[in-house]
């Protein structure tokens, strides 16, 4: 048994945690674990679906910009992938709320439903995004 899991299995025995989070966290570590063989096996194998690295910010300024100011962010998918799964941890009231939230602004998305390969599919059909903003900045979105 591996440490991580019998960490989980020792705070539900405690009662630090319920029975539906200890199922989350595992299947966490499950997919995890899962995800890092296949990056063995594609790295191998150099097989398997093709997959974006980094997902890439870029905010220039425009013409009408007050600040000439650059911004380039370049976001590791597996931080993205991460970040998923670490929503696991949120507290089920918690997510309620930001769901709402979300709502509220007009974005459809529910954290209790989405998975992995949702985000994903949702990153890579960016493809190559481009928003100019007013002709103060122009935000460009791609995968790399």
């Amino acid at each position: 048994m591996s440490e991580e899991r019998r960490q989980i299995l020792d705070m539900l025995a405690a009662g630090k945690i319920n029975v539906d989070e200890a199922e989350k966290l595992l299947a966490a570590i499950s997919d995890q674990t899962s995800s890092q063989s296949e990056d063995k096996q594609d790295q191998s194998s150099g097989g398997g679906k093709p997959s974006f690295k980094y997902l890439r910010i870029l905010v220039e300024p425009g013409p009408h910009s007050e600040k000439q100011e650059k911004v380039n962010i370049r976001v590791p998918s597996k931080l993205i992938r991460a970040g998923l799964k670490w929503a696991a941890f949120m507290p089920k009231h918690a997510r309620s709320r930001v769901n709402e939230a979300l709502t509220e602004k007009g974005i459809d998305m529910d954290f209790d439903k989405m998975s992995v390969e949702d985000i994903e599919e949702l990153v890579t059909h960016i493809d190559d995004l481009t928003v100019d903003v007013e002709g103060k900045e122009k935000i460009r979105i791609f995968c790399e």
